[in-house]
């Protein structure tokens, strides 16, 4: 049985409501025969560097996921970013949930950035059939979503193929004159299905 870990966040400083946490429920309660065989694991973060360094070791250990699913919110991006590796970089900046602002720029002192080892065009290419706008994106920021990135990427046992997928803000209303249109959340669990579906495919031929 393929064990996949489907992670999101909550809240947090300027995004009192984060839609990676109700995506990644829905993604992981998808149902269809493709998914028979698969032990989803559904893990949401405290937007915290504690949080990911508490919670993200455990679950890789104790789940040992062939698949690492990973969700975040780029509230400034109007379309899903597929992100192709992780940068070493936090922001000084920015604090997290808990207030906690890091001392240092870098993750790792003097560490290359990581890539990630998925079939990034095959994500891409399902992602966009499921008719949702997507891109392939270098820079997965300097906030959570890169570090959670980075320490999986670290992490992940041979074979593993951890993936972050960075969101835009869902349409919560109903569409308002002069306002821009945003990609819903029935759009968002489509390409969360479809990237989930493809690695699953990548992974089995790994296999």
């Amino acid at each position: 049985m393929t064990t996949v870990l489907i992670t999101g966040f909550g809240r947090f400083p300027g995004a009192p409501f984060n839609p990676s946490a109700p995506l990644a429920r829905a993604v992981a309660k998808r149902r269809r025969p493709a998914f028979a065989d698969v032990q989803r694991v559904l893990h949401i973060f405290e937007t915290s560097y504690a949080a990911v360094d508490r919670d993200l070791p455990k679950l890789l250990a104790q789940r040992e996921p062939d698949i690492v699913l990973m969700f975040g919110l780029a509230g400034r991006t109007p379309f899903v970013r597929i992100e192709t590796r992780a940068r070493n970089a936090r922001s000084v900046l920015f604090p997290d949930v808990t207030g906690y602002q890091p001392d240092e720029r870098e993750i790792a002192p003097g560490a290359a950035p990581l890539r990630g080892h998925a079939p990034f065009i095959r994500l891409l290419a399902a992602s966009r059939a499921s008719r949702t706008p997507t891109r392939l994106s270098r820079d997965a920021g300097r906030y959570l979503c890169n570090y959670v990135y980075w320490r999986a990427l670290e992490a992940s046992r041979s074979g593993t193929l951890a993936q972050f997928i960075h969101i835009p803000p869902v349409a919560r209303n109903p569409r308002r004159p002069g306002r821009k249109r945003r990609v819903s959340h029935a759009a968002l669990v489509r390409a969360g299905e479809a990237i989930l579906l493809a690695l699953l495919s990548a992974q089995r031929r790994l296999g």
